[in-house]
């Protein structure tokens, strides 16, 4: 590795510590005092970026901060696996550029606004997810950009054994088949409605017991491939399906909510049209599928997130070769 990228690794390890101080006792500026609210947007040309810190949401945001930099921002990018850190810090203006999910960050807000106990606003309807989503954002200075194509929300997984067997491309097929179902899962799934309860209601499926392996994990998978359990909650860019023999089954009545890839922004700073339409390239051509291969660079071929990333721009011509 290079002196510079040392250097760079290490002004963002920085800057990741000054931010965790920062935020560490605040939940960031309250509602009425944020003038961000009304003043015009902000185009600030260093922006700095906020991943998740998972292997998604590095590759998304190292794609942010080339199609920024190809658009003449400068920006960082620094890891903060915490929404509880991290929003209030994109409120603040400390983060000025986050990728998020549409449904789950609705909710998310909504709670926050509303408590815990709010009844849910993300739903499988995109547009009115959005509607909400973009409501809840606007009084604390966010803007939400338009998503595209590309949505990671939970999905179920059978083996392909066991599908063929029983003829299953979709949930509906594995309900109309009455087979007792073992679901291998976070422990949390016993309650959530999109998860036990909703195969039992929407899709008549008969959830017999659920396995707390955790959602997408290796020994969840396992589970599944020999036959202990019947089912695995992952997600749709789950790139290592293959490698346990596992198929997705459809989810052909849209139990799951839209959680679909929406770039977030601290109005003030990076609110403008520069910022919109740079990462704007991105909806034209990322989809489900896309992700999914590039997790399975990153996880499975243990590629760098910023190689797979400019790898993908390069290809689909949102950048030049360098």
């Amino acid at each position: 590795m290079s002196l510079l990228s040392l250097l760079i690794r290490a002004r963002r390890a920085l800057a990741g510590l000054v931010l965790l101080a920062a935020t560490a006792c605040t939940t960031g500026p309250s509602l009425e005092n944020q003038g961000e609210v009304t003043a015009p947007p902000g185009d600030s040309k260093e922006l700095t970026i906020g991943s998740a810190g998972f292997t998604e949401s590095d590759l998304l945001a190292q794609m942010y901060a080339l199609l920024l930099e190809r658009a003449g921002y400068s920006a960082d990018i620094i890891s903060v696996t915490n929404r509880e850190i991290y929003e209030p810090a994109l409120e603040s203006g400390q983060i000025d550029v986050v990728p998020e999910y549409a449904a789950t960050f609705a909710d998310w807000l909504n709670a926050k606004a509303n408590g815990a106990d709010a009844p849910p606003v993300g739903s499988p309807d995109l547009a009115a997810t959005m509607k909400a989503l973009r409501a809840l954002a606007a009084p604390r200075g966010l803007t939400v950009l338009d998503p595209g194509r590309a949505v990671d929300q939970n999905a179920f997984a059978v083996a392909a054994s066991y599908a063929k067997k029983h003829n299953l491309r979709t949930l509906s097929d594995l309900g109309r088949a009455n087979l007792p179902v073992r679901l291998a899962a976070g422990d949390e799934c016993v309650q959530r409605p999109y998860c036990a309860p909703g195969l039992e209601k929407t899709y008549g499926i008969d959830i017999v017991a659920v396995d707390p392996k955790g959602v997408g994990t290796t020994q969840a998978k396992q589970a599944v491939q020999n036959g202990q359990d019947q089912m695995v909650l992952t997600t749709t860019t789950d790139a290592t399906l293959d490698e346990f023999g596992l198929v997705l089954l459809a989810d052909d009545k849209k139990l799951q909510n839209a959680d679909y890839v929406v770039p977030v922004v601290n109005r003030a700073r990076a609110g403008s049209d520069g910022v919109r339409d740079a990462l704007g390239r991105l909806n034209t051509v990322l989809t489900t599928a896309d992700l999914a291969s590039m997790n399975e660079q990153v996880d499975s071929w243990r590629r760098l997130p910023e190689d797979v990333a400019r790898t993908y721009l390069e290809s689909k011509k949102l950048i030049p070769k360098g």
